[in-house]
C-alpha cells in the first residue's frame, strides 16, 4: 500500500541540506542588489542553457549601452536580434520590453526592506513574471528567503517528498519557502543543492540512485533500488 504523504519539517530539510552539503559543498549567498538585471537574465534563461543565456545577455548589454531604458524604447526587432543566441528571441524580446515598461523608472530597490509577500506580489503582477522568476529576483538580488523552483528542484523535491505528490509549481514554491523558514542562507542552499543534485545525480530519465547520498530517505530512490 502506498504510504500517505506527510508534510516534512525543518529537521528533515536540514538532513537533506547537510547530506547534499557533504556531497557538493556549501554554497554561499552573495546578493548582488541588481533586481532588474536579474529579471532580464531570468527571462533569457527560459528554455535554454546557461551558456546561450549568458551570450544573449552580454549582447543585450553591448548593443544597448544606455542600459534598460534604451532596451525598453528600442525597436522590438533590434532587441530580438541582440538576444537571438538565447533562443525564442521573439517571445523573450517582447516579454523583456513589456516588463521594463511596467517597471518604468523603478529600480526595485525598495524590495530590500519590503515584506516577502509584498515584493513577490509586485513581481508576479509584471508581464511574463511567474513564481520562479520572482523568487530568483528576491533571493539572488536581495537575499529574501524565497526558494526558486526550476525543473531540477521540482523533480528532486518531488522525489524526496518535500512537497505533496502532483503538487503544482506554485505549491512547491510555497512548501520549500516554508521549509527555509525565513533563513536566506537556507533558502539559497536548498535551491542550489537540489539544483546541483538534479543535474549531477537525480537525473530525469536515468537517476543514479545507487550512489545517491539521499537514497535512504528518498521514497522514490528506495522503491527504485528495491525493485531493480
Amino acid at each position: 500500500m502506498k504510504q500517505a504523504w506527510r508534510r516534512p519539517d525543518r529537521r528533515r530539510m536540514r538532513t537533506v541540506r547537510d547530506r547534499l552539503r557533504a556531497a557538493y559543498g556549501r554554497p554561499v549567498l552573495n546578493p548582488h542588489g541588481a533586481p532588474v538585471d536579474e529579471l532580464v537574465l531570468t527571462v533569457l534563461s527560459q528554455n535554454t542553457n546557461d551558456r546561450n543565456r549568458d551570450v544573449a545577455y552580454a549582447r543585450l548589454r553591448e548593443w544597448f549601452p544606455g542600459g534598460w531604458p534604451q532596451v525598453r524604447e528600442a525597436p522590438l526587432e533590434r532587441v530580438e536580434e541582440a538576444i537571438r543566441p538565447g533562443g525564442l528571441s521573439k517571445t523573450k524580446a517582447g516579454r523583456i520590453q513589456e516588463m521594463l515598461r511596467a517597471i518604468g523608472g523603478d529600480d526595485l530597490g525598495w524590495m530590500q526592506q519590503a515584506a516577502l509577500a509584498e515584493a513577490r506580489d509586485f513581481l508576479v503582477a509584471l508581464p511574463g513574471v511567474g513564481r520562479k522568476t520572482a523568487a530568483c529576483v528576491l533571493l539572488f538580488s536581495f537575499g529574501q528567503p524565497d526558494v526558486p523552483v526550476d525543473t531540477h528542484v521540482f523533480r528532486v523535491g518531488g522525489r524526496l517528498g518535500l512537497f505533496r505528490p502532483d503538487a503544482p509549481l506554485e505549491e512547491a514554491h510555497d512548501e520549500l519557502t516554508r521549509l527555509a523558514a525565513g533563513d536566506p542562507g537556507d533558502a539559497y542552499e536548498l535551491h542550489t543543492a537540489l539544483l546541483r543534485h538534479g543535474r549531477r545525480t537525480c537525473a530525469a530519465r536515468a537517476p543514479r540512485c545507487g550512489e545517491c547520498p539521499l537514497r535512504r530517505m528518498c521514497p522514490y530512490g528506495r522503491s527504485r533500488v528495491g525493485s531493480s
